[in-house]
């Protein structure tokens, strides 16, 4: 089985197991790894992902952050001079909005409807691209993740060193991967 099948396959396995309670944040955290190609056909079987979990009896949130740079964006008040000027975007720009992501993405993570029984889900890493890692808002937030946070990830996977849209070096990460490969 391949694709997006494939994953939700496996996924359907892993959510399914006996979950630790005393693991570090780090621990808690599953990367759901799938060609760049299949973005869309991911998306449409998001609710797949959800009904596994919540067969296994746990709890599923999920967040999309695609939209997120477009509501920082708005919100900030050099908007104008931003897209007139895209160069003024630096480094510390960047990081601000790095910030921006963690702190909605904690938010999401200690809401009253994601416990320690609750995947919460986040969809939508591709869209942060040229602007911050998902290394680092996944660092960012792993003192926030109660249950488990899975990352449905856009590129791939060699030993535990991900990279995003195949098109940037890679990162080591001890989270779990889940592929289609290894239903």
């Amino acid at each position: 089985m391949a694709g997006i099948e494939g994953l939700i396959h496996s996924y359907e396995k892993y959510v399914s197991l006996p979950w630790e309670t005393n693991l570090a944040g780090a621990q808690k955290v599953w990367f759901a790894v799938y060609n760049p190609m299949d973005e869309r056909r991911l998306r449409v079987r998001i609710a797949a992902f959800a009904l596994a979990t919540q067969k296994s009896g746990h709890g599923w949130k999920h967040v999309d952050l695609t939209g997120l740079f477009a509501r920082w964006m708005t919100a900030n008040r050099y908007c104008a001079a931003y897209f007139k000027e895209p160069e003024l975007l630096t480094e510390a720009t960047r990081k601000t909005f790095e910030e921006f992501v963690i702190t909605t993405l904690r938010s999401e993570l200690n809401g009253e409807d994601a416990d320690g029984n609750t995947v919460v889900a986040i969809s939508g890493v591709a869209s942060m691209f040229g602007f911050t890692r998902t290394s680092a808002v996944v660092e960012g937030v792993v003192g926030s993740i109660r249950g488990r946070l899975l990352v449905f990830f856009p590129g791939e996977r060699d030993g535990s060193s991900y990279r995003l849209l195949d098109a940037r070096d890679g990162w080591n990460y001890l989270a779990i991967p889940i592929t289609a490969e290894e239903s």
